[in-house]
């Protein structure tokens, strides 16, 4: 009998191993909780942060952290999959109303529907798709960031020299694609559309090897904070030879040892309600079985 082989290369994760959430200020959380959790269907952290000063919104195992103050607006698209389109276009739908007077807006592609949240944030919300990502049914697999012409094939040699992550650029050398965990992904698209200002927003990743990356950033003078011994910050993505500044997102930067890696989200069942209620099916999983 011949013996099985397998790409062992597949299941390479490279340095980065998650992706656990992004951080957009808010103005509203009445505004915030029509959207996210009525419309998109996601669900609000019940233990932590529970007050009103910070609402967390749990994704799979990825939430968004929405603080109250000035509002950001990520320079590119986050990307959801969520379990039902159908379900998700019904409650887009009925928050036209509630959500008139901001800038929400939906609308349908042949590839996704792409909403934008109250704010202007752009939230393209996907069916699972085993193919594209993975057994992910209901998750964050990817950010795409909107770049400046000339700047993709450079990110990517800094997320692999610097980052120790797996980064690669398209056959065309306009797209940088880095490895953010399973399925996960970091997309940096070169635009000839002028390049917003960076606000204040962030992106939080887990890494296995923690000081390597850290020592590498210090002798860039990229460091710049220093939270605690599981978390360091940085913004600035450069050029490793001339050290140009490419682009700048707020990088959170937690260890593997994190309290928090790890900890289980509870994402419950949109479709569940008093009027249909099923016993047992108030959560579901994020993976496909």
């Amino acid at each position: 009998m011949a013996e099985r082989q397998f790409d062992r290369a597949a299941q390479d994760l490279g340095n980065i191993v998650n992706l656990g959430h992004i951080n957009v200020c808010i103005t509203d959380q009445h505004l915030a909780t029509h959207y996210y959790v009525t419309a998109l269907g996601l669900t609000r952290d019940p233990f932590l942060n529970t007050g009103a000063r910070l609402m967390w919104i749990n994704v799979g195992t990825a939430q968004f952290h929405l603080p109250m103050g000035q509002p950001d607006v990520l320079r590119g698209v986050t990307g959801l999959v969520v379990p039902d389109r159908d379900a998700l276009l019904d409650r887009l739908t009925q928050m036209r109303k509630p959500l008139a007077d901001t800038k929400f807006d939906f609308r349908e592609s042949n590839d996704c529907i792409e909403t934008v949240c109250p704010w202007g944030n752009r939230i393209n919300m996907h069916a699972p798709d085993e193919a594209r990502f993975g057994r992910i049914v209901l998750g964050m697999p990817y950010i795409a960031f909107d770049v400046r012409p000339g700047a993709a094939a450079r990110i990517a040699r800094f997320y692999r020299e610097v980052m120790g992550a797996l980064a690669d650029v398209d056959e065309n050398g306009r797209r940088a694609k880095v490895q953010v965990g399973e399925k996960q992904y970091w997309y940096f698209r070169e635009t000839d559309a002028p390049e917003r200002p960076y606000d204040k927003h962030h992106a939080q990743i887990y890494i296995t090897d923690f000081s390597g990356p850290y020592r590498r950033l210090r002798e860039l003078g990229l460091i710049t904070m220093e939270v605690n011994e599981h978390e360091y910050r940085f913004k600035d993505i450069v050029d490793p030879d001339t050290r140009e500044v490419l682009f700048t997102v707020e990088h959170e930067v937690r260890s593997q040892t994190h309290p928090l890696y790890g900890r289980p989200l509870v994402n419950r069942n949109p479709a569940q309600s008093n009027r249909n209620y099923r016993p047992g099916h108030d959560a579901i999983s994020w993976a496909m079985s």
